[in-house]
């Protein structure tokens, strides 16, 4: 007999975390529809998170453990697959622990258990060789608040429901969301900001989907925040429009901050950014008139030139006009438990290891991806042989995908956990199959659960709304399994792996005809009720989010910098030392304004989310959304002989790709856009995707020591200069294919 329920979940494919309502028939998610009474994100989902349960009950969806036999994979069982994986780390770890490297994705951040488990792996093994999606997007972020706040994840977001001016650059919230911030319905919060009479200025080099509905716009150059955030500091400081007294019982720094921005008017940088020096300073006067003001930053920022220093600028700029933990302005969240001083007491994120290849930090327990190439093909002791990925598809995402995957091909071992077999599944020698977000318990991910970084703060919980159709396992049972058959403890502690087993065998007899795993629901229970929160079985009782109170104006300042003096440090030396260098990336920015070569930025689409979703057919089978496109401005493409539809070549120092051209008069002449999370045409197991048009534009990019900001590790994926000329010849690196249009 048919039966079917109406069960109440979240979505966890990006920060704004929707509330959904699930029909679920015979064991399968038949639709998903916002939630209409959700607290927190006020009855709005987006059309990927409305569609994604197709991606989970795809044909596609890997179902068993698989094994490489020559140029293809056979099915082989889990105790297959952990001993013989098991028996290959411990033969390496035996030469070095540093030869094992994990890859985290983004995938797996939008899970509370999932990073967890993979990091205590890691630990286990001894290895500090992890790599993570953020050195791709939002590292610098990391950086900029380890330095001047203390800790990584102290990341001051905007009091939405009373700014009176808000600046937002290098981000588009209405297609892509807020950066860590859990902001639905981005419109309709936007409209709510101007109705009450405040202003949004979006800067940016394209007319954005946010700029229509802020209604401001002011165009910058790629690769130019930087001066444009030192030229707004420069002009704050000459109307001597700081509160000194404050500034200096809270921080440090004020003087050599002072003297960072005095050389930077905003005349001198009104032709490397594009913004004419009087309209940078009605930009100051509006910013410094409101009551409440924030400058909101996302991804575009971090992935152009000098990232970390323009993000550095920006935390400056709101601290220093008074806006740092004020209402209007911005605020520094709190979750469920205090996460700083947890991970302070805890040693967590205070690891002083350095890189082999480029001497680079570990940042927020991470290495930079763009080293990873370098790392497994440079020999050495500690080179790395083996590769766990878990959560993510590096061959489509990092910088200079085509090396990383020729390096990748000549590991020992590769090993992908996910739910499909995409690119970098391709090349593994094993393949894991994990669970969906629909086929497991889940609380809100670590940035509104342990930070408290929600707009309109709520706590959730769900419950796994169906069972896995086959073999699939919780990412946190396979890391707990891959310790034991590589002859390790979790996190490096006997009495932790000891806990997890016995948890594992009373699941077992508690629940015989599922599949073994951790009991996942009183693994997150635990959490709640340890921190005061009630039990997991209570939240659910409230399927349309628990209400919590927003994080109080004043309770950061003075109370929580985790700093050794406890102050916010506004100029933190290896920062002023990096900005000593900016006179010459100004030279160079202004030699090659004159060079003709044009800068190509990166552009997000409504119907696809990073490389996630282009296997679902519902978002990729109308003409416009089976391929991307080199969007340009329409003065830029008739100087170079192109129409829309013709097809060009785009020539990087890296590599080429081949895209149909498409004409987009919102772009800032000289500069051009590419959609990324494109061009699947080497993955083995997406029969959607890999038949679909397109290129992945990440070919285009630089990766190695030389080619990584050192402050956070970030590559450098926006703003890059290309030159572009009709399609002529065979492109070996990327190219496009199907029909125009």
């Amino acid at each position: 007999m048919t039966t079917r329920q109406t069960r109440h979940t979240f979505c966890r494919i990006c920060e704004a975390g929707c509330g959904l309502v699930a029909e679920v028939e015979d064991n399968r998610v038949v639709s998903l529809a916002p939630d209409r009474e959700h607290h927190g994100t006020l009855g709005f989902s987006c059309m990927k998170g409305l569609h994604q349960h197709s991606m989970y009950d795809s044909p596609d969806r890997l179902q068993y453990p698989l094994k490489r036999v020559g140029d293809g994979f056979e099915r082989i069982s889990w105790n297959q697959a952990l001993q013989e994986i098991g028996d290959k780390v411990q033969q390496l770890h035996g030469v070095s622990p540093q030869s094992i490297g994990m890859y985290v994705g983004t995938a797996a951040g939008f899970s509370v258990l999932h990073p967890i488990f993979a990091e205590g792996f890691m630990q286990g093994l001894g290895s500090h060789n992890v790599y993570s999606s953020s050195t791709q997007d939002c590292a610098n972020r990391f950086a900029a608040s380890t330095e001047m706040y203390g800790f990584p994840f102290f990341q001051p977001f905007v009091d939405l429901d009373h700014v009176e001016c808000m600046l937002i650059v290098g981000t588009n919230p209405v297609v892509s969301k807020w950066t860590f911030l859990q902001v639905a319905h981005p419109v309709k919060r936007l409209k709510e900001v101007r109705a009450r009479g405040g202003r949004i200025i979006v800067i940016d080099p394209r007319f954005t989907e946010t700029a229509k509905v802020a209604g401001e716009h002011q165009y910058i150059k790629p690769n130019a925040d930087v001066f444009f955030f030192l030229s707004f500091l420069a002009e704050i400081f000459s109307r001597d429009a700081v509160d000194e007294a404050c500034l200096n019982r809270f921080s440090s720094g004020l003087d050599d901050l002072k003297s960072i921005a005095r050389p930077w008017p905003a005349e001198r940088t009104a032709s490397v950014t594009g913004i004419p020096a009087e309209a940078l300073r009605t930009l100051v006067t509006t910013f410094l008139e409101a009551d409440g003001a924030a400058i909101v930053t996302g991804t575009g920022l971090g992935m152009g030139r000098d990232g970390t220093l323009a993000q550095w600028l920006a935390e400056c700029i709101n601290a220093v006009s008074g806006n740092l933990d004020r209402r209007g302005g911005t605020l520094v969240g709190e979750g469920i438990f205090d996460f700083a001083g947890f991970a302070r007491r805890n040693g967590m994120f205070s690891r002083e290891a350095r890189s082999r290849i480029g001497n680079f930090r570990e940042l927020n327990g991470a290495f930079p991806g763009g080293i990873l190439a370098d790392e497994i093909t440079t020999p050495g002791r500690d080179q790395i042989r083996a590769m766990f990925v878990t959560g993510g598809n590096p061959l489509m995402t990092m910088a200079n995908a085509g090396r990383l995957r020729e390096a990748m091909q000549q590991l020992e071992l590769l090993v992908v956990t996910d739910i499909y077999l995409n690119e970098t599944a391709s090349l593994a020698h094993y393949v894991l199959p994990a669970t969906s977000p629909l086929e497991r318990p889940d609380l809100p991910f670590i940035f509104p659960l342990f930070l408290g970084m929600q707009s309109i703060p709520y706590l959730a919980a769900t419950d796994a709304l169906v069972k896995p159709a086959g073999e699939q396992r919780d990412e946190a049972s396979i890391y707990t399994d891959l310790a034991t058959a590589c002859g390790v403890d979790l996190f490096g502690s006997k009495a932790i792996q000891r806990s997890l087993r016995v948890l594992k065998g009373v699941n077992r007899l508690r629940h015989p005809r599922s599949r073994p795993g951790l009991p996942q629901t009183f693994i997150l229970d635990q959490m709640l009720r340890r921190s005061g929160n009630g039990s997991f079985k209570e939240l659910l009782r409230q399927p349309h989010g628990k209400p919590r109170p927003q994080v109080a104006p004043g309770s950061f300042l003075g109370k929580r910098p985790t700093t050794a003096d406890g102050l916010v440090h506004l100029a933190p030396p290896d920062f002023l030392a990096a900005a000593a260098g900016l006179e010459s990336r100004f030279d160079t920015i202004r030699e090659a304004a004159s060079s003709g070569r044009l800068r190509l930025i990166s552009k997000r689409a409504h119907s696809t989310h990073n490389s996630w979703t282009q296997n679902i057919d519902a978002l990729t089978n109308g003409a416009a959304n089976r391929c991307n496109y080199l969007y340009m401005h329409p003065e830029d493409s008739a100087r170079l002989g192109l129409e829309e539809g013709d097809v060009a070549d785009i020539h990087s120092d890296t590599a080429t790709i081949r895209l149909p051209v498409k004409l987009l008069p919102e772009l800032m002449p000289g500069t051009v856009s590419v959609p990324h999370g494109w061009g699947h045409q080497h993955a083995a197991g997406l029969s959607i995707a890999s038949q679909l048009a397109g290129a992945n534009v990440n070919l285009l990019t630089a990766d190695g020591p030389d080619n990584i900001e050192p402050l956070s590790g970030m590559a450098h994926l926006s703003g890059i200069p290309v030159d572009i000329a009709p399609a002529s010849g065979p492109v070996n690196t990327g190219s496009w294919s199907g029909r125009r249009g």
